[in-house]
């Protein structure tokens, strides 16, 4: 289970309404940055009438935002990827640690069998 960076577990109540505010404001502070952006761009364009102007911002703002939402999709894709890839993996190194342990075991029962053995043979 993942653990969310303000210690609640991923997917309890907390943890989701924690996700879902953070998300919204940084989906806001995108569009913000995206609005300041367009602002300067028409800022740089004194020819622009004020229809025109809030035309060329509206369109600016949702492109970004496209971008943006589109970058972040990416990478919540490729964060799956790898999560998946990891389990896969640690999976593996537990299965074969889990061999390992067990080889060891096996050889300690085999030499404390022989042992025993080898002292009873002796004890004779």
């Amino acid at each position: 289970m993942r653990r969310g960076s303000r210690g609640t577990p991923a997917g309890e109540p907390g943890s989701v309404l924690a996700d879902e505010t953070e998300g919204y404001l940084l989906a806001h502070a995108h569009r913000d940055q995206a609005q300041r952006e367009a602002e300067e761009l028409c800022a740089g364009m004194p020819w622009l009438t004020t229809a025109q102007t809030g035309e060329l911002t509206a369109h600016y703002v949702r492109r970004r935002l496209d971008v943006t939402r589109q970058l972040m999709l990416g990478t919540v894709r490729r964060a799956a990827e790898l999560r998946q890839e990891y389990e896969n993996r640690y999976a593996q190194l537990r299965r074969a640690l889990l061999r390992r342990h067990a080889a060891g075991a096996c050889a300690v029962l085999a030499c404390a069998a022989g042992v025993g053995a080898v002292a009873g043979v002796l004890i004779r």
